[in-house]
């Protein structure tokens, strides 16, 4: 328990420091819904206000529900500003889902009403920007910003995943944010793909594929 706490209390001076060399005014951008099957992919990006600091920023996967919404609403009455955008469907067939999120990475940014200095982007690759932009691996457990922007991406697709699944109660996509759980597979192959689901995933592919041939 004692090496846990000293494991925490180290995450936490890391992500103080990497915050403290950061220049005002930066940007953090996530995502949320790469690896569904089904939905649109978001982003999300938060500058931060200094002088409203948010407690219990983190990444949203290691938050609970409730404390993400909690969070997220926080977010939304305390940054200087914040925008979640999305790539579709069609655009993630069409790009793939690399380039279609990079393309909500740019729209989220774009929808910015404060121009950042800076944007630190979670993962090992940024998008094509007007201004400076870093990669950070792990950065939605480092800097602020980033933590922000993962919890409104994931918040906003959850509430997705909740809406549409009133009006597609046969794939469960309320229960599993439409990942490719056991549950959601054996949906596909019973019921087939809707217009919400990725055609350029091997899963659903196959699904339509296997749905074609009975």
């Amino acid at each position: 328990m004692q090496a846990r706490i000293q494991c925490l209390q180290s995450a936490r001076q890391t992500e103080l420091a990497l915050d403290a060399t950061l220049p005002p005014l930066h940007a953090g951008v996530d995502e949320a819904g790469r690896g569904p099957l089904a939905g649109p992919v978001v982003a999300a990006a938060v500058i931060l206000d200094d002088l409203y600091p948010i407690p219990g920023l983190d990444d949203s996967k290691k938050l609970t529900a409730r404390r993400r919404a909690q969070l997220a609403d926080a977010i939304k009455a305390h940054a200087l500003t914040f925008c979640i955008a999305e790539a579709s469907v069609e655009e993630i067939d069409r790009l793939n889902i690399l380039q279609a999120t990079m393309l909500a990475m740019q729209r989220a940014v774009a929808g910015l009403r404060i121009a950042p200095k800076l944007v630190c982007v979670d993962g090992n690759r940024t998008p094509a920007l007007s201004m400076p932009a870093i990669a950070i691996v792990g950065g939605d457990a480092k800097v602020a910003a980033i933590s922000a922007a993962s919890i409104l991406a994931k918040v906003h697709r959850d509430s997705w995943c909740e809406q549409v699944d009133g009006q597609y109660p046969q794939y469960g996509f309320a229960r599993h944010k439409g990942y490719g759980t056991a549950v959601h597979l054996q949906a596909l192959r019973e019921h087939g793909a809707c217009n919400l689901h990725r055609r350029s995933f091997a899963p659903v592919a196959q699904a339509m594929l296997l749905k074609t041939a009975l």
